[in-house]
């Protein structure tokens, strides 16, 4: 019982010593541009400066009362 405890504690420990590290890599395509950002910005900026009014709710109605019959 004893040896087979332990050796599935062996094989658990080598699949997590084994296991591939999670990759931290950037793609090419994800690599920050100035002038993106720099665009970005400005968009922001614009979009800050530029806001609606806020819309009032229309008032409720209250419909006729239906007969009691």
């Amino acid at each position: 019982m004893k040896r087979t405890v332990l050796a599935l504690m062996a094989v658990a420990a080598l699949a997590v010593w084994g296991a591939p590290a999670p990759a931290y890599a950037v793609p090419p395509t994800a690599t920050p541009s100035p002038g993106y950002d720099a665009r970005l910005q400005e968009q922001r900026a614009a979009q800050r400066r530029h806001v609606e009014p806020a819309l009032k709710p229309a008032p409720k109605h209250r419909g006729k009362k239906a007969p009691a019959h």
